[in-house]
């Protein structure tokens, strides 16, 4: 079923600071909330998108990392490695994160900023628990690319934005850059 292409909202929109509520039911809104926002992440090519970008305060949020099969080394679901093509899209719900020690910088983007990317720090590998739409709990463990998304969308699900994640010095050289760039996204809506 094809779903509706959402706003994104942009920052500093208040909900994208919000700790989002539990899905507490799977309701047909659920799920066409869930396949509204597949068809929103894809129509602006991106990896992930959580519900507080489309301005609904729900732990939920979408990723596909499909378009790049070799992103990652390896993928676990339920304790069973499988071949991570086959399981995207992922739809997510109350994700429980438990993060690696490794750390490592990658670039990152987000749909809510248009146009900037920063290094961001995070664990290389983690492993999340959540609820599918089928109401079933699954278990992924897995690294590069995917595990990044995950720990971006779920960041997003409790009011942190990836600019929070840079670096002191990377923070003070982006604020002029981000000022730039919010009077740009007001002129293009």
């Amino acid at each position: 079923m094809a779903g509706m292409v959402r706003k994104i909202v942009r920052y500093p929109e208040p909900v994208l600071r919000a700790k989002c509520r539990p899905v507490t039911q799977i309701t047909p809104e659920i799920r066409t909330l869930a396949t509204d926002m597949l068809e929103t992440m894809r129509e602006a090519n991106g990896v992930g998108l959580a519900a507080p970008q489309v301005a609904v305060d729900l732990q939920l949020a979408v990723i596909d990392v499909s378009h790049n099969p070799d992103c990652i080394s390896f993928m676990k679901v339920n304790g069973e490695k499988v071949d991570m093509v086959k399981h995207m899209p992922i739809v997510l719900m109350n994700p429980k994160l438990d993060l690696g020690k490794d750390k490592e910088i990658g670039e990152e983007g987000c749909l809510s900023f248009p146009r900037l990317r920063a290094d961001i720090r995070r664990s290389s590998e983690m492993k999340v628990s959540y609820m599918d739409l089928d109401g079933q709990t699954v278990t992924v463990e897995t690294d590069g690319l995917l595990a990044r998304a995950f720990q971006h969308e779920i960041d997003h699900l409790n009011g942190i934005l990836f600019i929070d994640r840079m670096n002191a010095v990377a923070k003070v050289g982006m604020k002029r850059k981000l000022a730039r760039l919010m009077e740009d996204w007001a002129e293009d809506d």
